[in-house]
């Protein structure tokens, strides 16, 4: 009877639950500056964001001008963000370096070279040293969160969105793998998280995700898991990033980023990762031209996804934290998703922030 009744009550939802629902979603955002009323600002102090994540350049509006405009102005703008929050807030960038660098040296910043660069040259002094400057920058600006590095192989040499900007490491795993382990090294000692990605590889594509459906299936291979499995063993991985590629090998209905056979049943049960999965840009045209919100939301919280981004650059929909959150919370109400669902995913995110010492 005990049971029972414990068993109902941690799928019943909560006075918490849209807080716990707010923690999971990462958003983009407009302005060099925030203030009171700054959408963003409104969007942190009423529990419906967790994080947010930074670019330097406005897509949608094909803008140089988005948050990044010097060294100074970002450290402030992280720190009044900073403090709209109750806890820490995750800030987000991409900061691989080269030709993927939201930190430029038009802004003020180092220069940075690309990951494939890094691996030709394959010498681990001279990642350990470009990786720590990058950390330490990102630590000095109040960026507590990269999103790299890249782990996919470059299997494809001319992949237009990997492999033709020089974001993968090499076409070997265990080359990828070493380069990739020393990042996250540096990156920790900085006190900076990082996340893998794109899972379960992106490499072997002919097309980008950023612009529409993209199948893997004839041209993927085990081994682009190689990376992740080494990793996540040694030196461990912060979070992991989902690709939105579709493999009909891996599951012939949903791609990765909302197939739960990928990233439950794959990534956690066999490959045994229990940390952080965080989505990639849920706005990108794999999921936005092929499902609704309602339905993207559902099936990748349902596939295991702990952290969802809206980066907001590619369209820009203000009101999304406030929309998702709604939607999420209406998808638990229904019975649709279990709020323990939420719950496992509420306290990885608890747990990694705590390794920011929050």
């Amino acid at each position: 009877m005990q049971a029972a009744g414990c068993g109902a009550c941690s799928d019943r939802p909560d006075g918490q639950l849209p807080e716990k629902i707010g923690q999971m979603l990462m958003i983009g955002f407009r302005g060099l500056e925030v203030e009171e009323n700054s959408p963003v600002i409104q969007d942190i102090r009423e529990g419906r964001i967790g994080g947010v994540i930074v670019f330097d350049y406005d897509v949608e509006l094909r803008s140089p001008l988005r948050c990044v405009e010097s060294p100074e102005q970002l450290k402030k703008l992280i720190r009044d963000l900073q403090a709209a929050s109750d806890d820490t807030l995750l800030v987000a960038v991409d900061q691989e370096g080269g030709r993927v660098a939201r930190l430029k040296e038009r802004h003020g910043f180092s220069q940075t070279v690309s990951q494939a660069w890094l691996g030709e040259q394959d010498e681990i002094k001279l990642t350990i040293g470009y990786s720590s400057q990058t950390a330490a920058t990102l630590r000095d600006v109040g960026i507590n969160v990269n999103l790299a590095p890249v782990v996919d192989l470059n299997v494809n040499p001319d992949n237009p969105v990997i492999g033709g900007l020089e974001r993968s490491f090499s076409p070997d795993p265990l080359t990828v793998t070493r380069h990739a382990a020393e990042i996250i090294l540096s990156h920790r000692a900085h006190n900076v998280l990082t996340a893998l990605k794109h899972f379960p590889g992106h490499g072997s594509s002919a097309n980008d995700t950023h612009l529409g459906f993209t199948d893997v299936t004839e041209t993927w291979s085990p081994e682009e898991l190689v990376p992740y499995i080494e990793l996540i063993q040694s030196p461990g991985a912060d979070m992991i990033m989902t690709a939105h590629v579709f493999n009909s090998n891996l599951d012939p209905v949903w791609p990765a980023t909302l197939s739960r056979k990928t990233l439950n049943d794959l990534l956690r049960v066999e490959i045994g990762y229990e940390g952080v999965i965080i989505s990639d840009d849920m706005q990108m045209g794999a999921i936005r031209q092929e499902y609704d919100l309602k339905t993207a939301l559902e099936r990748t919280i349902l596939a295991g996804t702990d952290i969802i981004i809206f980066g907001n650059n590619l369209v820009y929909e203000e009101g999304i934290a406030k929309k998702a959150q709604e939607i999420i919370l209406g998808l638990v109400k229904d019975g649709k998703i279990p709020a323990s669902r939420i719950q496992e995913s509420y306290d990885r995110i608890k747990a990694l922030k705590k390794k920011l010492g929050t």
